[in-house]
């Protein structure tokens, strides 16, 4: 007789819905003071001694740097939990912080120095979160229960963008109606319960310990093995070149400390370069002149550390140029919480039209809402119909081509903005419903860039090395924001809006003009790059 053992049935975690409901909470409490931040500070008296023709482009440098913090600090996240506390205690600690940035801007809504007090603390806690939760939740399962993961990861980014949809749907409406002190409140109380939630499940969670840096091939060791090895016959010049980087940081962080401290005045150092402009460029430029540097002498690193780790870190630095094609396409997409805002204010909300909701839509900020409902209904339309109706049409759409396309597609985006901005121009009263238009392609755009990028990066280099790519991820969406600064002091130059202004468009349409160029110039360049990257796969192999 013939007897078969059955397999017992995969269970999902126990402690799963405490990480899913934190996640829920936080990502409404983020999104819900993002979304609102520049339609409150135009108004607000933290801007009062900035003239009030110019409290728009300051709204949006508030903003921009804000952003740039955010995705700078999961870098101090990521390094605290791996060399020190693990996941779980490092979430708690920055969720903790979190929650006071949140206290910090409901209670000093007419404070600027405590107002910019909580933005800090909101950067720094979220930023500090945002690369550990994702990978905590894959921490919880085993080979047992793995077939569920994707499940949980799949309801998790759908948690993600349903906690933003409501948050940019709701408090607009709780801004203008029952003012700023309760409308920060009530992503702050929220952040709270996130916390509380995630506290709940401590005695559950699965919780890897850190390494604590011991990883002899980790991507920092590598790199440094192959910049300090000498090599008989051979000279050190990518040695040279990362040293140059470092030497130049360096120099841009004096040039602002004279400025900004000592009132030094050098012709060549703008004066609009403030401190997180300046330490953004150092960065680019350690990142830029190492990540040179390290490939002209990587071969040095065989031998002390095995081929895979080599390879890997080569295609790191090949998947930082990806992700450095990519920041215009960032640039452009996070101002959809800041220039198109401040459009929407320009244009008429049309609650005389019968297939409006005037019960609900009321302010040009709500458009925001428009980018998480759509990424929720385009990813299944892309995987489900679109993906297989280009296959059949013989055009394979890889993941570099989508990223391509995604960049373009913002780009059109932009297009169609400034052309809403020339209607606005000339005078004539525009409807707030056209913005569903460039909301739409810029979502397209969204979702060919976005969730495509880490499946591509994931891809390319071995698993050792998939804890550097988010991190220069992230990355990607601080420098998309540096561009905005660096366009926002550009135009305060004189020639600069001479030249505007003999275009005879208005600033803002020049600049949607300018920033969909910018698109479709890095579309451009990104395509070539595709076209000559050595795809791999490093996907495990079946079991």
């Amino acid at each position: 007789m013939n007897t078969t053992t059955a397999m017992p049935r995969p269970r999902l975690p126990r402690q799963i819905p405490y990480i899913i409901g934190n996640e829920a909470c936080e990502r409404f409490s983020f999104y819900g003071m993002r979304n609102i931040l520049v339609q409150f500070l135009i108004s607000s008296v933290i801007l009062a001694y900035i003239p009030e023709g110019d409290r728009e482009g300051a709204a949006k440098d508030i903003f921009h740097s804000f952003v740039i913090g955010v995705y700078f600090f999961p870098l101090l996240g990521g390094w605290l939990s791996d060399r020190f506390f693990g996941k779980y205690d490092t979430v708690l600690w920055f969720s903790l912080i979190y929650c006071a940035g949140h206290a910090c801007l409901a209670l000093f809504e007419d404070n600027r120095q405590g107002f910019y007090t909580g933005l800090f603390l909101i950067a720094l806690g979220s930023g500090g979160i945002k690369p550990l939760v994702v990978s905590f939740v894959g921490d919880q399962f085993t080979q047992a229960n793995k077939s569920l993961a994707k499940v949980v990861f799949d309801f998790f980014y759908w948690t993600i963008n349903f906690g933003s949809f409501f948050a940019s749907l709701l408090m607009p409406l709780f801004l203008r109606e029952l003012g700023p002190s309760i409308a920060f409140g009530i992503p702050g109380a929220l952040m709270f319960i996130a916390t509380f939630i995630f506290w709940l499940g401590r005695r559950k969670y699965v919780r890897v310990p850190p390494t604590r840096g011991e990883d002899p091939d980790s991507f920092y060791n590598v790199a440094r093995t192959a910049l300090f090895t000498h090599a008989p016959g051979q000279g050190r010049n990518g040695l040279v070149v990362a040293v140059l980087g470092a030497v130049l940081a360096v120099a841009m962080l004096v040039c602002w400390a004279l400025h900004a401290w000592f009132g030094v005045a050098l012709a060549f150092w703008p004066d609009d370069f403030h401190f997180v402009i300046t330490a953004c460029l150092a960065l680019g430029a350690l990142i830029a002149f190492g990540g040179i540097g390290v490939s002209l002498q990587l071969e040095r690193a065989r031998g002390r550390h095995d081929d895979a780790a080599v390879d890997s870190v080569r295609a790191v630095l090949r998947i930082i140029i990806v992700f450095a094609l990519t920041t215009p396409f960032w640039s452009l997409f996070d101002q959809k919480a800041s220039t198109w805002v401040i459009q929407g204010r320009d244009m008429a909300v049309p609650h005389d039209s019968w297939w409006w909701p005037s019960w609900l839509v009321r302010e040009a900020a709500q458009m925001q809402a428009l980018n998480p409902l759509l990424v929720m209904l385009l990813i299944p339309f892309n995987n489900i119909v679109l993906y297989p109706a280009l296959r059949r049409l013989g055009y394979d759409p890889t993941a570099l081509r989508r990223m391509g396309w995604g960049i373009a597609f913002s780009g059109i985006a932009w297009i169609v903005a400034g052309l809403i901005q020339l209607q606005i121009d000339s005078g004539t009263a525009t409807s707030l419903a056209w913005q569903a238009v460039p909301y739409t392609l810029l979502t397209f755009g969204e979702v060919l860039v976005s969730a495509t990028a880490l499946e591509f990066a994931y891809s390319q280099a071995k698993g050792s090395m998939k804890g550097v790519i988010m991190a220069f991820w992230y990355l990607a969406s601080t420098f998309g924001s540096l561009w905005v600064l660096l366009t926002n002091v550009a135009v305060r130059n004189d020639a600069v809006t001479t030249r505007i202004a003999s275009t005879g468009w208005s600033e803002n349409a020049f600049l949607m003009f300018f920033f969909a160029a910018f698109a479709f110039a890095a579309a451009a360049v990104f395509a070539l790059y595709a076209r000559s990257y050595p795809m791999q796969d490093n996907y495990r192999p079946a079991i």
